[in-house]
């Protein structure tokens, strides 16, 4: 059974049903609250930070400014489980909350699962929501192409076996100039129609049109360097040779810089920048770009998940070279204390690696704390459940660790059975 509530919100310095005030000229102050009920995918942690979100997407739109978002709330049933999740189209009307008090928390039960309800006092920068409305409008464009490529690869790959017949002037076009209003809407249509088609030598043909119709136009040098980055991971899994794919990385190279030098404050430039680093083997170059798209914008999340496997796969290499400080030093900066919960999983193997370290180190405390984070987040995991046991048998925890043993055995570990008494 399938349920989906999807709801489409415009405010227009709407009259306040709850309690607001002002705070200086720039800022309002509103009290509102939350309600979440909790799906059987998620932990009490997840929960928790949902029913805040929904608390502060709420105050941010009491707060009076224009926002036209989607926002879903998705309820399935599969095989007797129930699974929620809630999205927001606008992810970083965060940022524009400067501060959250907590008034209530309470937990209650709805239908025999978890309901949450959460009263919150938040301060909403007007300033810093307007410029972050204007800029999600802007840059949605972008985030819908990288969608649809995400979506496309079996397709690519047959197209790009026809894209490398195609004769390289099918790219090489001479536009008449027209007005600037005119070039801009023209451009805007050559953009949109490039992001709906699935079609990688027609889609590349109209964005080289708008390219070259706005040259100081960003959008079409973002979609176009998306484009070839997808080419070229399209190319890498027909297991073609480096050479085959290295000239759609310069590509995407050249528009993402020039991207960057256009707009220094557009998001999506610089993930691209540090997707094509990484494609050349830079991580320090690449981390850097991530971490710059972060400092605009730190509810991004395609640059935290791309932050997050980079270290990973830094320190990976660094343990396989017994270098241990150096690969704990990356680790720490893949998981910063600040992180929510919510990104546990993600990082479960840069937690597992940072656990390794520690006990080579002789810290056998912080090895379980990072194991007690993965199962804070997934309680079922068998395997680290087995690896806290070993840990707490090693410093004479006998009660914990028969515990671990317990649930894994109870989930299926028979490694775990068979040390039970």
């Amino acid at each position: 059974m399938d349920f989906r509530h999807i709801s489409r919100i415009a405010f227009v310095v709407a009259s306040l049903v709850i309690t607001y005030q002002p705070a200086n000229a720039s800022e309002t102050t509103v009290v509102t609250e939350g309600h979440y009920v909790m799906g059987d995918s998620d932990t009490l942690a997840i929960a928790e930070e949902r029913v805040l979100r929904l608390a502060q997407r709420r105050a941010v739109e009491e707060a009076g400014v224009y926002i036209e978002s989607a926002f879903q709330d998705i309820e399935k049933a599969s095989s007797g489980k129930n699974f929620r999740s809630s999205s927001l189209a606008i992810r970083t009307i965060a940022a524009s909350i400067t501060k959250t008090e907590i008034l209530e928390s309470r937990r209650s039960f709805k239908d025999d699962r978890p309901s949450f309800y959460i009263r919150i006092r938040a301060v909403v920068n007007l300033d810093s929501l307007q410029a972050a409305v204007r800029r999600w409008q802007s840059e949605e464009r972008f985030a819908e192409h990288f969608r649809r490529l995400q979506s496309e690869n079996a397709e690519l790959k047959a197209q790009l076996r026809e894209l490398k017949t195609s004769p390289p002037a099918v790219r090489t076009l001479t536009i008449e100039p027209l007005g600037h209003t005119k070039d801009r809407e023209q451009v805007r249509i050559l953009v949109e129609k490039a992001i709906l088609s699935h079609h990688l030598p027609r889609k590349l043909d109209l964005i080289s049109q708008a390219a070259a119709l706005d040259p100081q136009s960003v959008e079409p040098l973002i979609v176009r360097g998306q484009t070839y980055l997808r080419l070229a991971s399209a190319a890498y899994s027909n297991k073609s040779r480096p050479n085959e794919y290295s000239e759609y990385i310069d590509n995407a190279r050249m528009d993402f810089d020039r991207a960057i030098l256009l707009d220094p404050k557009n998001t999506w430039a610089f993930l691209g920048s540090g997707d094509v680093n990484t494609w050349l083997h830079r991580p320090v170059e690449a981390a850097h770009a991530f971490e710059q798209a972060l400092e605009l914008d730190p509810f991004f999340d395609l640059a935290r998940y791309r932050l997050i496997n980079l270290y990973t796969a830094e320190a990976r290499k660094l343990l396989s070279l017994k270098q241990w400080s150096s690969a704990l030093t990356v680790l720490q900066k893949c998981l910063p204390p600040e992180t929510s919960d919510s990104w546990i999983l993600y990082q479960k193997e840069a937690y597992l690696l940072r656990s390794d370290i520690y006990k080579k180190l002789g810290r056998p405390i912080q090895a379980i704390d990072d194991l007690s984070a993965i199962l804070r987040a997934d309680p079922t995991d068998r395997q680290t459940l087995l690896a806290r046991a070993a840990l707490y048998q090693k410093e004479l925890h006998g009660r914990a660790a028969k515990d671990d043993l317990e649930r894994a055995c109870m989930l299926g570990a028979t490694a775990a059975c068979e040390q039970l008494p």
